[in-house]
């Protein structure tokens, strides 16, 4: 994002009204998706500004920060663990060090965007998600007034012939991700989508007396146009095809076994 032509990371931006704006919504959706999710190891990975695993009770958490910091700046993983309860670790996000099926969930708050290969990243993600664990996604919707305000600015930036480039909303934090395509790129991994939501309808503006008198535009926008929100949270399941037919040939094979048992202990007892 720029301020007044000036480009700010997304840890400043995230400070702004809009940005708090923001990360109200997705601190609620985040609270109500892995509040119920159990297992033992959890992780989230980038925006420790975002406590997204504060309404989770498994006992082993940690928060993963960009090693290199270059597409996520100002950033003090200590501030964040110190309200989450997590571990704090600096690694490249498509090469988590944890072993391969290890981890019950995995939060993404804008990860992918952070990302520096973001189909990489999602892989990883996919390698050390044990079966049926979850991943939580959460990214920037370009297909919808926030998206499209930053697609004119940039726009605009690329014909500017002056050196002051025009003004962008939100900050230049990577490639924005469509909900589709992200549905496209979990399908082709080992992910069943299992649930998703939409948020923040509000136009594009910076100061807190317009967000709270475009206040409306939230149940408005929920029932009118849902997929049109600025934000989205994605839910998908890791599965592993194949494990239930194991599991069910094995319950098929257990009974004949028994069955001759029996009859044999009937013959024994005749003679």
């Amino acid at each position: 994002m720029t301020q007044r032509g000036r480009i700010i990371g997304l840890a400043q931006w995230l400070a702004t009204p809009a940005g708090r704006y923001l990360l109200a919504w997705e601190q609620q959706q985040l609270d109500a998706c892995v509040a119920d999710v159990f297992g033992f190891h959890a992780l989230q990975v980038g925006l420790p500004q975002l406590e997204a695993l504060r309404a989770n009770r498994m006992p082993h958490r940690w928060l993963a920060v960009d090693e290199s910091g270059s597409r996520e700046p100002d950033v003090d993983p200590g501030q964040a663990t110190a309200t989450t309860a997590a571990e704090s670790l600096r690694c490249d996000f498509d090469a988590l060090p944890f072993a391969a099926s290890s981890l019950d969930l995995v939060v993404l708050p804008h990860a992918l965007e952070l990302a520096h290969d973001p189909h990489r990243a999602l892989a990883e993600v996919d390698r050390v998600l044990m079966p049926e664990g979850r991943v939580v996604i959460v990214g920037f919707n370009p297909v919808s007034l926030w998206g499209a305000w930053q697609g004119v600015g940039r726009v605009r930036r690329w014909f500017s012939p002056g050196s002051r480039k025009p003004d962008l909303f939100l900050p230049e934090v990577g490639e924005f991700l469509g909900p589709r395509r992200l549905r496209d790129w979990l399908r082709l991994l080992s992910f069943e989508v299992e649930g998703g939501r939409f948020g923040c309808y509000r136009p594009p503006v910076r100061s807190q007396r317009w967000l709270d008198r475009y206040a409306w535009t939230e149940d408005t926008g929920q029932h009118w146009w849902p997929v049109f929100g600025a934000a989205y949270v994605l839910v998908a399941v890791k599965r592993v095809r194949g494990m239930r037919l194991v599991d069910l040939a094995r319950g098929e094979r257990a009974a004949p076994r028994a069955a001759p048992a029996v009859a044999a202990n009937r013959e024994g007892s005749r003679s």
